[in-house]
């Protein structure tokens, strides 16, 4: 056990934890949904809803989520998967686009008593095709679960091959994850599609920080999510700070999107 940047670190000895079997666990579900398209291209929301619903999930993080965009059939794609999973909704605009909002969202079983979304400033400004700009952002919210209240952190950092924006974006993070521990006992989970692999410099950035990567801890083999028909590198992670510790994390074989999910088991 070490301090590290003002935050508790719990080095893991082991792979896989083992836990009681009367001990509570939760499930957090992180994917991104590739605004409802299958690995094909093909909309495929219903897909995603099946999916979620298969995982006996707690918590979902989805990343690239439409609402009202024409390219999605101007359809709410959040509200379609609350009720269709009876799930509670929020969700953190990342930008107005194609007639509709575009950006992060999240699902719980429980209930979620707050929600707000940061944005994460970068300069220069980050370009996109069609020269309109592409903010980045992170939806934060607390949702009660089995295991009491728990803070979730949701972010979709750049994709760009060079990292410049993706540090910036990932010091936002590391600020903000510390701003939700500060004065709380309720523990922290940040997850998303960081567009980072773990040799990285933002991946390093973000361990530097406080954040324990699941998948180091619990998970078994390369544990890649992208693309989905042959993934070749691991980008979607979910990192715990103080409180929780996962008891099993594994990448589903799927193709209802272009990224495989990360689902993990956390306990107290």
């Amino acid at each position: 056990m070490k301090i590290l940047g003002g935050l508790l670190i719990v080095m893991a000895a082991a792979a896989c934890v083992s836990t009681p079997e009367s001990a509570p666990t939760i499930r957090v579900l992180v994917f991104n949904i590739h605004a409802g398209k299958d690995a094909g291209g093909t909309p495929n929301l219903e897909g995603v809803a099946d999916l979620i619903r298969s995982t006996s999930a707690d918590i979902v993080l989805l990343q690239e989520v439409d609402r009202g965009t024409r390219r999605s059939g101007n359809v709410d794609q959040l509200a379609i998967l609350g009720q269709l999973t009876g799930f509670s909704t929020a969700f953190g605009r990342s930008l107005d686009f194609d007639g509709g909002l575009y950006g992060i969202a999240a699902l719980s079983r429980g209930r979620i008593a707050t929600t707000s979304t940061e944005s994460l400033p970068v300069e220069p400004p980050q370009a996109r095709s069609g020269r309109s700009y592409e903010p980045r952002a992170a939806l934060m919210l607390r949702a009660s679960t089995r295991l009491g209240p728990v803070q979730a952190l949701n972010t979709h950092l750049d994709a760009s091959r060079d990292e410049h924006y993706r540090l910036q974006e990932a010091a936002h993070i590391v600020t903000l994850a510390r701003r939700l521990i500060s004065g709380s006992v309720i523990p922290v989970i940040a997850a998303g599609d960081f567009n980072a692999e773990p040799g990285s410099r933002t991946y390093q950035q973000l361990i530097a920080g406080g954040a324990r990567d699941t998948w180091k801890e619990c998970g078994a083999g390369d544990g890649f999510t992208y693309p989905a028909d042959t993934p070749v590198k691991r980008i979607d992670y979910l990192f715990l700070t103080s409180g929780l510790r996962c008891t099993r994390a594994e990448v589903l074989d799927t193709r209802v999107s272009d990224h495989r999910p990360l689902l993990v088991t956390l306990t107290r």
